[in-house]
């Protein structure tokens, strides 16, 4: 919009009134015709500067546009390397025979990797069983009377919460105690 608009403000470089003028300029000789090529010289110059820096503009566009999309594959690539052994292992203990009991080692291990790749990547789990609620952390489902817990003590946790560094991914799911004989204040 705003090239159309400089377009329009400029006048034509060859327009028949402009050869025109030039022509009576110069037969007149007079200082005036000087000032005029002056003039169109520095037009020119500002033109030709104009479409280089409009140039150069849109290829810093194209090029950060390039490069966060390059930042955004490495980023994807970093997270999900770690994982792709934890799916080999998922797939190896698919096509093998054993017991119920090998299996679920097999598993566990498995689980094992998993934990450390999330830690490899600052993502560590929520503590819960046995810590008093916070609420910034937890999510109470419901709780649980008992007189031998603290009042509003972790008691269960049914789904693992998890953290990057001091921000919150996803709250745990827990169950809490309710202890009667303590007062709450």
């Amino acid at each position: 919009m705003q090239d159309e608009t400089l377009e329009q403000s400029l006048p034509e470089q060859d327009s028949p009134e402009q050869e025109a003028l030039d022509g009576r300029m110069e037969s007149v000789g007079s200082p005036a015709a000087s000032e005029l090529e002056k003039v169109r010289g520095e037009r020119d110059q500002l033109l030709d500067r104009l479409a280089r820096l409009q140039a150069e503009f849109d290829n810093a566009r194209k090029r950060e546009s390039r490069e966060r999309e390059d930042m955004r594959d490495r980023t994807v690539t970093y997270t999900v390397e770690p994982f792709l052994g934890v799916m080999d292992n998922f797939q190896l203990a698919l096509k093998a025979d054993g017991t119920a009991e090998q299996l679920r080692g097999g598993v566990e291990l498995i689980l094992k990797q998993m934990e450390d790749a999330l830690k490899n990547l600052n993502v560590h789990a929520v503590e819960s069983v046995g810590a008093q609620f916070d609420p910034r952390f937890h999510e109470a489902l419901g709780d649980i009377e008992t007189t031998e817990s603290p009042d509003h003590q972790v008691l269960e946790e049914i789904r693992r919460g998890y953290r990057i560094r001091d921000k919150l991914l996803r709250p745990a799911l827990v169950r809490i105690a309710s202890n009667p004989a303590q007062v709450s204040e």
